[in-house]
């Protein structure tokens, strides 16, 4: 099927937000547009915008990802293709237009909504979903339009802002949530039921504001950078039941599964057990296997477990084992490797007991990594990497450190593994004139990369 909806860019001002497409997103696909009715309040926008960034996340975000990192393995038709790193621009076009248009655009107007009714903690909560997403969007394209893309029909071929920059407007829009969530006026309508994520609970989203924070820092070189990770850290998730985990999906209701339960239903083309982490986990005796990889159902002997893949199951955006394993890693970077090692065992400690690991297993598993190895950035790295299954953010983790050590699987010889996610078809068909010219998937880095 493809995805008739044109550029993203060029149709916001004409107010369609959200295109008509017959390719899976949650939020399109059950017909619901907050835009229609003349007068819209913060909790109906809500509901789509954190849907359709779960969606997206979860969908071809998270697909491409875990292909090109191999924690999936790609056997048949598209995915076979993916595997071997052939993309084209119309791939990304779908992931694209949702992240600007379903989500951003539509969360530009709840954060405008709510600044003029004086709703802080909507105002506050759609600053850090855009913080989010711009983030998503920075670390799979580098530079991208943002400043002037929200424009309209003033402006239809907006410029792209430096990937360096907008690392620097994620952090003030983080910043200025964090102050609108601590309003001590929450404003005349506050959110509840309708936010799939935290239910309206303000400080949970400070946390996740102080999460995004720490991503942003880690990812940048330097023991200055790590300090300032280890910060926001200190004053973010505390343990699981902080995940900033969207739990919108509908186990009954088939417009509204689970992205990756939809695609296996669908298509079928990829494949767990294969993967080179589904080895390197079953080589390292990891008790997770079992639970994150089905290994009874009929799909090349394998398919996604329940946790990640049922048909309600949800998405994880930032967990509290993530940012373990960032500190472990910031702490590695600033000398402290004793606070390293307490970080880097309650990382895996956190995901074992979320995944409902039994005691004596989960046990068992520690006491073989209770210690570090010559290289302690690889080890955080290759239980962070198990951390983050099917999350984009093990991409990017990959690419600004070189580990988990991967091989290219391109046929090709000489063919290295990705770096970046090319721009899409649509933007050079509406917006050639601004969108970068021979950027290719290795080419340009992002500002972070290794």
């Amino acid at each position: 099927m493809k995805n008739i909806k044109k550029s993203a860019l060029a149709f916001m001002g004409a107010g369609l937000l959200f295109g008509a497409s017959c390719k899976k997103d949650f939020y399109t696909s059950a017909n619901t547009n907050p835009n229609a009715p003349k007068t819209v309040t913060p909790a109906t926008l809500l509901a789509p915008i954190e849907g359709s960034l779960a969606y997206t996340q979860g969908g071809d975000m998270s697909r491409f990802a875990s292909l090109i990192m191999q924690q999936t393995y790609g056997y048949s038709r598209q995915s076979a293709a993916y595997y071997q790193y052939i993309f084209t621009g119309q791939d990304v076009d779908q992931m694209w237009g949702n992240l600007y248009t379903s989500v951003m655009e539509n969360d530009l107007q709840l954060i405008q909504l709510s600044d003029a009714k004086q709703y802080n903690v909507y105002s506050g909560i759609g600053r850090v979903i855009m913080a989010y997403s711009l983030q998503l969007t920075v670390d799979n394209w580098g530079s991208v339009p943002y400043s002037k893309a929200f424009g309209g029909a003033t402006n239809l071929q907006p410029a792209y802002d430096a990937d360096s920059s907008l690392y620097r407007v994620i952090l003030s829009m983080c910043d200025s949530a964090i102050s609108f969530l601590n309003n001590a006026n929450p404003g005349f309508l506050t959110p509840g039921g309708e936010d799939a994520i935290y239910g309206g609970n303000a400080a949970a989203w400070v946390n996740f504001a102080h999460a995004i924070k720490a991503r942003i820092y880690i990812h940048q070189k330097g023991s200055g950078y790590a300090a300032l990770a280890l910060n926001e850290i200190s004053q973010s998730f505390q343990s699981n039941a902080d995940n900033a985990y969207y739990n919108g999906f509908v186990a009954s209701n088939a417009n509204a599964n689970n992205p990756w339960y939809q695609f296996n239903n669908q298509r079928g083309d990829i494949s767990f057990a294969l993967s080179t982490l589904g080895s390197t986990m079953l080589a390292d005796n990891d008790p997770r296997y079992n639970i994150l990889i089905d290994t009874t159902a009929a799909d090349l002997g394998d398919y996604l477990g329940a946790y990640y893949g049922g048909p309600g199951a949800g998405v994880e955006l930032i967990t509290y084992e993530e940012l373990q394993f960032i500190q472990a890693e910031a702490m590695i970077r600033t000398g402290n490797t004793t606070g390293a090692l307490t970080a880097y065992t309650n990382g895996i400690t956190a995901s074992l007991t979320k995944l409902g690991v039994s005691t004596s297993l989960a046990t068992a598993y520690l006491a073989s990594h209770s210690t570090f190895s010559s290289n302690p950035i690889a080890d955080i790295c290759n239980e962070e990497n198990v951390s983050l299954y099917l999350n984009p953010e093990a991409w990017t983790m990959w690419r600004r450190t070189g580990y988990p050590t991967l091989t290219s699987t391109s046929a090709t010889s000489g063919v290295g593994i990705p770096v970046r996610m090319l721009y899409p078809q649509t933007e050079y068909s509406y917006n050639k004139i601004n969108t970068p010219a021979n950027s290719t998937m290795y080419v340009p880095k992002i500002f972070w990369e290794n």
